[in-house]
């Protein structure tokens, strides 16, 4: 049932999917603004910050600084539904959990993120169950790439890049930038024959950022494959089929460090809120659903920009928080985003841009902010994620 803009602002509890980023952060947002009733359905019980995941499989990071208690970072007065949803029925404002239960919603906020499809290249989720496969996607596999990385002397390592749509596709770089400056330092680079593997054309769609990440490349010596795609990874033998132009190249690897393929879930086109790339359907400036007006969407779950970035979320939230409270504000989403690329353990080049692919600095008068600088580092590194549990979860940034 199609809803009319003048319901979008109705009374009636909120109800956010997902716990992550975007999720605990509106929620602490509009509990700081008065609002009631807000409910969090998150399945898992613990909650991490995904950005130093690639910090961590660099070497330069541990698990203590990324990982919190869900209920620990739930904000107060928030309700905390430990459950997982399978449908949204639109029809009854409602949505459907794994448990069988239906929870209303006067205003339902989608922040389920994307999910990751390891089954979506054969062979790759085999693969990863060895010790020769690790990832900075998931935490466990982080720490396995940092104790295989700091140890590996020789041999052929292979990093790809997952396609878009991804979950900050460029951060699988990080830590092929952080493994190789071990290595140089420790005279090892020389023995070891790095492999970067990545569909896109370049190193970054922006050619300022691209030309710095190119340095960084080439100062590694690192073996660069564009336009490629991963056909078939085969463990036994330790080899996986790269195509470009339609020609298919094996390369044999000792270590291979993985992105997997992204996708929305399932249950966002089975309940009818996808728009034609799967994501919910929202306008990307309102961050309103196209259809129905009590429903938004923001972060990777949210059909609003094909480069997906954390980074985007802080001011996603806010634009959905001054609607749903202030709405004569009539905030907009200007498709700010960020992707940070630690190149070695003391530098960054920090990437800010808007939808169209153009830079835009924070600090406007910083034009040349995006090249490699301690400084980006010690925000990627330090800054930020203090930032995160302390200001941005608590709804304060």
């Amino acid at each position: 049932m199609r809803k009319s803009a003048k319901q979008a602002h109705a009374a009636g509890p909120v109800v956010i999917v997902g716990g992550g980023n975007a999720g605990v952060s509106i929620a602490a947002r509009l509990r700081r603004r008065g609002v009631a009733e807000v409910t969090i359905i998150e399945p898992r019980s613990e909650h991490v910050y995904a950005p130093l995941q690639s910090h961590i499989a660099g070497g330069v990071a541990d698990r203590r600084e990324v990982i919190r208690p869900q209920a620990k970072v739930t904000p107060r007065g928030v309700t905390w539904l430990q459950e997982r949803v399978v449908a949204v029925h639109t029809d009854e404002n409602a949505v459907e959990l794994s448990s069988g239960r239906r929870v209303g919603y006067g205003q339902l906020i989608i922040a389920a993120g994307i999910e990751q499809r390891w089954d979506a290249i054969p062979g790759l989720a085999e693969a990863v169950a060895g010790s020769a496969v690790v990832s900075n996607y998931t935490l466990e596999l982080a720490e396995e790439a940092s104790n295989v990385l700091q140890n590996l002397d020789s041999g052929t390592v292979v990093f790809t890049q997952a396609a878009e749509p991804a979950s900050c596709a460029g951060v699988a770089q990080k830590p092929m930038y952080l493994a190789c400056d071990r290595w140089q330092k420790l005279g090892r680079l020389p023995g070891i024959r790095v492999v970067f593997v990545t569909p896109e054309a370049a190193p970054f769609h922006i050619g300022e950022v691209a030309s710095e990440l190119h340095r960084s490349l080439d100062a590694y010596g690192i073996e660069a494959h564009y336009v490629a795609s991963i056909a078939e990874v085969r463990a036994d033998a330790r080899e996986l089929d790269v195509v470009v132009d339609g020609q298919t190249t094996t390369i044999r690897y000792d270590v291979l460090h993985a992105a997997p393929p992204h996708a929305p879930a399932g249950w966002i086109a089975e309940s009818g809120l996808q728009g034609a790339d799967g994501f919910v359907d929202v306008d990307p400036e309102t961050l309103r659903h196209r259809r129905w007006a009590n429903i938004w969407a923001l972060g990777d779950a949210a059909s609003i920009t094909p480069i997906r970035s954390g980074g985007a979320i802080r001011s996603q939230a806010k634009v959905i928080t001054d609607a749903l409270t202030r709405p004569q504000k009539n905030s907009r989403y200007d498709g700010y985003s960020e992707t940070p690329f630690t190149v070695t353990r003391r530098t960054a080049v920090f990437a800010e841009f808007d939808r169209a692919g153009r830079l835009q600095p924070s600090i406007p008068f910083w034009r040349t902010l995006y090249r490699e600088r301690r400084f980006t580092y010690a925000m990627d590194r330090w800054v930020l994620p203090w930032v995160y549990w302390n200001l941005i979860l608590k709804g304060r940034a």
